[in-house]
């Protein structure tokens, strides 16, 4: 596999095991994620599976879930 890179085509991403929250919708509507061999994190567009990746840190990631749980982008979901 090659260096990851933000913006890289995540097809390019070969042999990583996609996931996708349970909470995902029949329309496709959600992201998928992906534990990348050197520990980093690529996130990607379940309607556009082949399309650009966003590679984050383990600690970039951390702090967005934390974040997440603590409910500081709860804002910005449509109720």
């Amino acid at each position: 596999m090659p260096h990851a890179y933000n913006g890289m085509a995540a097809r390019d991403l070969q042999g990583v095991q996609w996931q996708k929250s349970r909470h995902s919708n029949s329309q496709g509507t959600c992201v998928e994620f992906a534990k990348l061999p050197g520990g980093d994190v690529a996130v990607r567009n379940s309607r556009f599976p082949e399309g650009p990746a966003l590679v984050y840190t383990p600690a970039e990631v951390e702090a967005m879930l934390l974040g997440v749980k603590d409910g500081e982008f709860d804002h910005l979901v449509q109720s």
